[in-house]
């Protein structure tokens, strides 16, 4: 398997490859062995999810070859590799298969500098080392062979040239240490392998501590951002690169680096003050460092995936991009039944934008067109600007402007201009930065938006199935308060309901279906259709939620569902209660004192066919409280179940059960912070209904 990879990497002439093996539960790729690639650079790809969005994971997941022609493309495409690699380099990825079944995958590297397209040959040779290598990796699972630890990848020795004799190696070194300069030599991990004693005196080390050390890590002043990175942009490119440092306290040096398949070749010199201190475009503001932009890219990386609407992926965007990027000015642009829509901004005013609302798409805009066409557009002033858009109007005071697509699954979603108070050149490398932040925003945006669709779709749907309005049934008060919980969808499967019987009596319910999604919204309201239902025809409380029981395990929704049931007696001041695995009901007498009511549990619905409810009778006089809850208005991590009730208890006593208002409003004020919703029915019998039995309260 080693030569067949090595011989693939030479007959298409690429710099590396990278092999990866599928993972024995079929779902996530392994990186087995590489050449001609430094291991840590690909570290965050050692295990690759088949669901990741990276070119080896759409490859094999998609059966086909994925062509990445270079840096703008790679930014485009995958914006999330892109922004951890924003190099000039291709890419080709393709699966390994044997016999129709999909083994693994193949990524192999090139040059930024090849042709943009890979050539009959080429295509030729990708296909074919496959085949050899997915029919090696057959013939492995046949014989037993494991497979190699996931997190243990094989570096292959890299491809060298022609071998010294000890004399030309005495005369190479020799040469070399006769020269004025320094030189080096460093391998694909960034170790140094050579080193002439001119290099170790230009960077004030000892050539024995510097043999076999990473260059950052012997020299503190070396241990910058742009020191690592040229590195990696040298290995990975394949193209020579430049930096200059300080060498404290006041020595510039100038470090040339030229890549090969086998290391780096470094030239080492001191430079001036002026030629490393001048800025890469003259007349240009410093902006933020790497390390700080890096620090912020990747804090907003991390933040859209938390971001929920859209508006939170805006203000995240605004939050983390204007300061790394050094911009003064975001504008977030989709579009909306052919016309354009603003999602949010920054630094610009309303009033400047409102000529821009419903603009149509046929527009000749910035904002439009890249929208439209997915394509990136960037202006280092305003004359280059009205050169692309001749009836633009310099009114929003900026000097440079960079317009984004917002890309998410290969489509634009919408666009994001960005915009500074001073004239700045675009630099190749930046563009790509860029387009690969749009890349992140587009699909977080994408997300956020069927979130915001899904949200508000379940919002209608519970504001449809709970009760606008409870009935109002003469001698009884009523109080009923719902909070969504803070997380998720903000909505779920609480729910309550009073139902007028006859002039004397009534039934109460309240029950929470397991979940917080669309699925339980929907199943909440067949759950209080069958409770309304049965209770309508006099059924008793058992009954009720028997029949309930039956009905959910017919339509096996794959939720469970907790509920109280309430049958209220007005005229004989009585009342009977069954439960179905719900926190038990509290009552308020008379007097002030509270009770839990100790109802003989029943199961939770949609569990046992058979299951039967027992039921609890007892006295409810007029001014008395029953309180129906669901399990939000008193669970919170680390407090106890019993404690939590007890505490409810005491609130209730303390309340006034005149104003059953004011109570709900107090009880809801005093929960938990919201994890899961809450649902609460306050029922309170009136003198109006003449009453039999007029025994006093046992």
């Amino acid at each position: 398997m080693d030569t067949a990879l090595v011989d693939v990497v030479r007959q298409s002439d690429a710099s590396g490859a990278l092999l990866y093996v599928l993972s024995p539960e079929g779902n996530a790729l392994w990186l087995t062995m590489l050449t001609g690639a430094p291991r840590e650079t690909f570290a965050p790809w050692t295990r690759v999810a088949l669901t990741d969005p990276i070119p080896v994971a759409d490859a094999v997941r998609e059966r086909r070859l994925v062509w990445i022609s270079g840096q703008e493309a790679m930014a485009r495409q995958y914006p999330r590799p892109a922004l951890v690699l924003p190099y000039d380099f291709a890419l080709a990825a393709a699966p390994l298969t044997s016999e129709g079944a999909v083994l693994g995958g193949l990524v192999l590297l090139w040059p930024g500098t090849r042709p943009p397209q890979l050539s009959p040959h080429e295509q030729d040779v990708i296909h074919a080392g496959c085949r050899r290598l997915g029919n090696q990796l057959q013939e492995a699972a046949d014989r037993g062979d494991p497979l190699p630890p996931a997190d243990q990848p094989r570096a292959l020795p890299p491809r060298t040239g022609r071998s010294l004799s000890p004399a030309e190696s005495r005369e190479v070194s020799a040469f070399l240490d006769r020269l004025p300069e320094g030189a080096c030599a460093v391998d694909l991990n960034g170790r140094i392998t050579f080193i002439t004693q001119a290099a170790a005196d230009l960077v004030g080390a000892d050539t024995a501590d510097l043999l076999g050390a990473l260059p950052w890590e012997v020299l503190p002043w070396m241990d910058v951002p742009q020191v690592e990175d040229r590195y990696r942009a040298a290995l990975i490119s394949r193209q020579s690169q430049v930096f200059t440092v300080v060498r404290p306290p006041d020595v510039w040096l100038t470090f040339e680096l030229y890549p090969d398949s086998s290391g780096i070749s470094v030239r080492i010199r001191r430079s001036e003050p002026a030629e490393g201190a001048q800025a890469a475009h003259p007349g240009a503001p410093a902006g933020p460092g790497r390390a700080t932009v890096l620090y912020h890219l990747m804090h907003l990386a991390a933040t859209l995936t938390e971001a929920a609407g859209v508006q939170d992926v805006v203000e995240q965007t605004a939050d983390q991009l204007l300061p790394a990027l050094g911009a003064q000015g975001m504008v977030v642009m989709t579009a909306e039944d052919g016309r354009l829509k603003i999602l949010g901004h920054r630094g610009y005013s309303a009033e400047l934008l409102d000529s821009f609302i419903d603009a149509p798409l046929s527009s000749d805009l910035p904002g439009v067109r890249v929208l439209t066409t997915g394509v990136p557009g960037f202006f280092a002033n305003f004359a280059e600007l009205q050169r692309v858009y001749p009836s633009t109007v310099h009114e929003d005071g900026m000097a440079a402007w960079a317009f984004l697509p917002l890309i998410a699954s290969g489509r634009p979603v919408g666009s994001l201009l960005l915009a500074y108070n001073r004239p700045h050149i675009f630099a190749p490398s930046e563009r790509a930065v860029l387009t690969s932040l749009a890349g992140l925003v587009g699909q977080a945006l994408d997300r956020a938006r069927l979130y915001d669709t899904e949200r508000d779709l379940a919002h209608r749907l519970q504001s449809a199935l709970l009760p606008h309005t409870l009935p109002d049934v003469p001698g009884l008060k009523v109080a009923a308060r719902y909070l969504p919980a803070a997380r998720g969808l903000g909505i779920g499967g609480d729910f309550y309901d009073l139902i007028r019987l006859d002039e004397c009596t009534a039934a109460a319910t309240i029950g929470d279906v397991q979940g917080h999604d669309v699925d339980a919204a929907a199943l909440m309201g067949q759950v209080r259709t069958a409770v309304h239902a049965h209770a309508t025809v006099a059924a008793s409380p058992d009954h009720v939620l028997a029949a309930t029981n039956r009905l959910l395990i017919d339509l096996d929704p794959g939720l469970f569902t907790s509920c109280v049931y309430a049958h209220l007696d007005l005229g004989r001041q009585r009342a009977c209660v069954a439960t179905a695995g719900h926190p038990p009901p509290l009552l308020r007498h008379t007097d002030g004192r509270t009770e839990l009511l100790r109802v003989p549990p029943g199961l939770l619905l949609g569990i046992d066919p058979d299951v039967r409810y027992p039921t609890l009778e007892f006295r409810m006089p007029p001014g008395s409280v029953l309180a129906l809850y669901t399990d939000g208005l008193v669970e919170a991590p680390g407090v106890d179940l019993d404690d939590a009730t007890t505490a409810l208890a005491g609130l209730l006593e303390d309340a006034d059960p005149t104003d059953l208002d004011l109570m709900a409003d107090m009880l809801i004020r005093h929960a938990p912070a919201p994890s899961d919703d809450i649902a609460l029915l306050l029922i309170s019998p009136q003198p109006s209904v003449s009453a039999p039995d007029r025994s006093p309260e046992g």
